[in-house]
Parts: structure tokens; sequence; C-alpha cells
């Protein structure tokens, strides 16, 4: 029954899409140190990768990395090499974002992208260089590239959903450990959860992340050999006590 079904079966009764393109949303935070006499913590901003396009469709435009899929490979092969050819970006580990299919999207056709994500720490941005189809690759502040700049295709809608998803991820997950020394001041975590974050307002943060159960067991507070606490100064005109993350995953639950 199997065998007659198959050799029944027409494919040109069906409408392919005219291409399966890969979409790549990298985000990451970028520091720098204030040139102040006083002591504060450094600037941070959320930033997303983005590449000049040099042929049509919206040449000349912003967009993001990606490409077209293989019949070889699958589309987070697809993704991973188009962020390498377009960016010298490699080993990113990325997630899944979502479909992106609204007719006229793409001007070339029918096209159906599926996007893809990453928050990583600003070291694997080091190598970037534009090659491929782009005639530039910079890092944008989210803030410009959502507000300033005139992206190409459906990829303020990308990244906006992109956006969202990180903010997320920010606050019911340890990702902000990407973005820390391994022992940091709760000072610097409460300001990269804000730099992704900008509406979280936690007045009692230290307090909170400290001693709330549900929180107890993300962080521990650093030690040296001898089992001495201990402390910083770097950002704070007194000694900040010190912590580091635990190797502990939290469960997250609405209900608890």
């Amino acid at each position: 029954m199997e065998s007659t079904e198959k050799n029944q079966y027409n494919v040109g009764k069906y409408r392919t899409p005219d291409g399966a393109p890969a979409d790549i949303v990298i985000f990451t935070i970028t520091r720098k140190e204030k040139q102040t006499a006083k002591k504060s913590l450094p600037y941070r901003d959320l930033m997303v990768l983005l590449i000049r396009r040099k042929r049509w469709p919206f040449a000349g435009s912003w967009a993001l990395p990606g490409g077209f899929g293989r019949e070889s490979e699958a589309l987070y092969d697809t993704a991973r090499r188009e962020l390498m050819e377009e960016t010298g970006v490699a080993d990113v580990h990325l997630d899944y974002l979502n479909v992106y299919s609204r007719p006229g999207r793409d001007p070339r056709g029918w096209m159906i992208s599926h996007a893809f994500y990453a928050l990583v720490n600003e070291k694997w941005l080091e190598k970037r260089k534009a090659a491929d189809a782009a005639e530039d690759v910079k890092l944008f502040t989210v803030e410009e590239a959502l507000n300033k700049l005139e992206l190409a295709f459906d990829h303020h809608e990308i990244i906006t959903d992109a956006y969202q998803k990180i903010q997320q991820e920010m606050l019911v997950t340890t990702i902000a450990k990407e973005f820390l020394p391994e022992v940091f001041t709760l000072s610097e975590l409460y300001q990269v959860i804000q730099t992704v974050v900008p509406d979280f307002k936690e007045t009692n943060f230290i307090r909170k992340i400290t001693s709330t159960q549900s929180r107890r067991g993300i962080i521990q507070v650093a030690c040296d050999e001898h089992g001495e606490k201990l402390y910083s100064n770097q950002y704070s005109q007194r000694p900040a006590q010190l912590y580091r993350f635990t190797d502990y995953v939290p469960t997250v639950s609405i209900y608890t």
C-alpha cells in the first residue's frame, strides 16, 4: 500500500518556496571603563551584530547575517555556515527563535526564513570581518538598530522578537555569568541584568538574591584558599563583597 502511494505521489502538485534562508541575531554586551576620578562601574551596552548588504535586494542597507540553506544541510548548519561566511564569527551556540513567512517579506519571491539567536560574550566577536555578501559588519546598540536604521527585509521584527527573548532569558536563567569575571560584586551583576532589561528595577536586589529561598544556591560568597572572604574596591570607594556563580541551575516556576 505504501509503495503504491509513493508511486502515485506527484511533487509537482505542490508549490515549494523559492528559498529557505536562515537569519541570525547575535547580541553581545560591550564594556568600557569610565575615565573619571571617582570610582564607578564601567559603561555597558547591549549590541546587535549587523552586516551591510552589497547586493540586491536592499544593497547598502543594514541587515542580519544570513543566507540560503542547501539541500544537503540542516538549517542550524546553514545558520552557522552563513554566520561564518558573512562575518567571520564561528563557534557560537545558536538557539532557534521563530519562522518568518509573511507574504512579500522578500522581493525575490516566496522566502520562508528561520531565525536563530544568541547572546554571547564579546570575545567571540573579536575576529568579525565582512565577507561574502557583506561589505561591512558592525555592532550597533539595540536602540540604534531598532529606531535609527532602515533595516532590510523584516529584520526589524526579527530583532524585536529576539530582544524580547533574551530579556526573558536574562531574568530566568544565569546567562549573566557570561558577561562577568569569575568573581564579581552584586552591583556588577545588577548592571549586567539592567543592560539587557532596562526596566528591571529591584530596590532590594542584594537582600533578595542572597536570602530569598528560590534564589539561594545560584551564587555564593567568594573566598580565598584559606576560607577568607574576598572583597574589591575597584568600582566603589569602600570594599564590596565578591561573589561567584555556582553550577546550580534553578527550576523556574510561576508558582514559587
